[in-house]
């Protein structure tokens, strides 16, 4: 029995996450009902209780900016979106969208959706293009300058996830129908598709073109090339299900890292699929169960990453080298 021992001091060892992290800042006082950092790593923005949305430089101790959604209205921002070039910020509800400017802190539109409620958003570089997923199936593309608006409706049941490549000519959704669709914003062609055994949960575009992420409700958590189609890695893990809420890929394409719905952080190896490394962030002090969802991870630079989670909490880890 020395071999089962030993394997599970291994399983064990390998499974402890890092919970201390280097910094944290405080930037959601009662926890957070949203939050995206940018890709550089430097700007957060995050929605807290009574309707507030706080833009922070990430180091600072208060932020650049408050806005709120609907005014006096009590509404839940459910959903948030920094540009590749952290020039615009969309943020949503389940009923309307806005359009912020980072440069001068001011809204730009404002959009109501009648039909039917919003899933989640995404916005392109300076603001060009909107992505709007929504609960019937309907992948809305508007261009706010133009007005020019495209429906996607390759989807045949709810869209729970979309991004958008940062020129905004190419969007990847994914949705109840277990598929996920890379398409032309242009011509609303599909480009490539992504099948998945269960429900399609998050989906994510790598901001050079290199990749896409798309994983579902169970064990299919796949990395493709983006150019092909094909498939790159699966992501490995014993588990029988696991669920992302978010996901980015590094700057030079080596890393993809991810976070849950259950305080982790994992970081992995783009190539192969394997965990490389492991973080838990921090509940809040007091909370009746020590949890916490984590809503968006960044890399900051080569031996550090950023999540912001419901908790309230920006915290900043270290890349454990080997």
């Amino acid at each position: 029995m020395l071999w089962i021992s030993v394997l599970l001091s291994w399983v064990c060892a390998c499974s402890v996450p890092q919970s201390e992290p280097l910094q944290q800042w405080e930037h959601a006082e009662a926890g957070a009902y949203a939050a995206d950092i940018s890709s550089s790593g430097q700007i957060a923005v995050v929605a807290g209780m009574n309707n507030t949305i706080s833009v922070w430089q990430v180091g600072e101790a208060e932020p650049v900016y408050q806005w709120s959604h609907q005014g006096d209205t009590a509404t839940l921002i459910g959903n948030i979106h920094i540009a590749a070039d952290d020039s615009t910020i969309v943020t949503a509800d389940r009923d309307a969208f806005a359009l912020w400017s980072m440069a001068q802190g001011d809204p730009i539109g404002f959009w109501r959706i009648d039909e039917s409620s919003i899933r989640d958003v995404a916005v392109a570089n300076q603001g060009q293009g909107v992505l709007v997923g929504r609960g019937n199936g309907k992948v809305m593309y508007f261009e706010p300058e133009t007005g020019r608006r495209m429906e996607f409706l390759g989807h045949q049941s709810k869209v729970n996830s979309v991004d958008i490549s940062p020129n905004g000519k190419y969007a990847l959704t994914g949705g109840n129908d277990y598929v996920a669709y890379l398409w032309s914003t242009e011509t609303g062609q599909i480009i490539h598709t992504f099948n998945h055994p269960s429900r399609v949960t998050l989906v994510a575009v790598d901001d050079k073109g290199r990749y896409a992420f798309t994983a579902d409700s169970q064990q299919k958590s796949q990395i493709w090339n983006l150019q092909t189609g094909a498939p790159v890695a699966n992501l490995q893990y014993i588990a029988r299900q696991k669920i992302f809420t978010d996901a980015v890929f590094s700057d030079d394409g080596q890393y993809l890292l991810t976070g849950s719905p259950a305080r982790r952080i994992y970081l992995w190896e783009v190539k192969t699929g394997e965990q490389i490394g492991e973080w838990a962030v921090s509940p809040r002090d007091g909370a009746s169960m020590p949890s916490a969802l984590v809503y968006a991870v960044a890399f900051v630079n080569n031996n550090t990453v950023l999540s912001e989670s419901s908790s309230g909490f920006a915290e900043l880890w270290e890349i454990e080298h080997e």
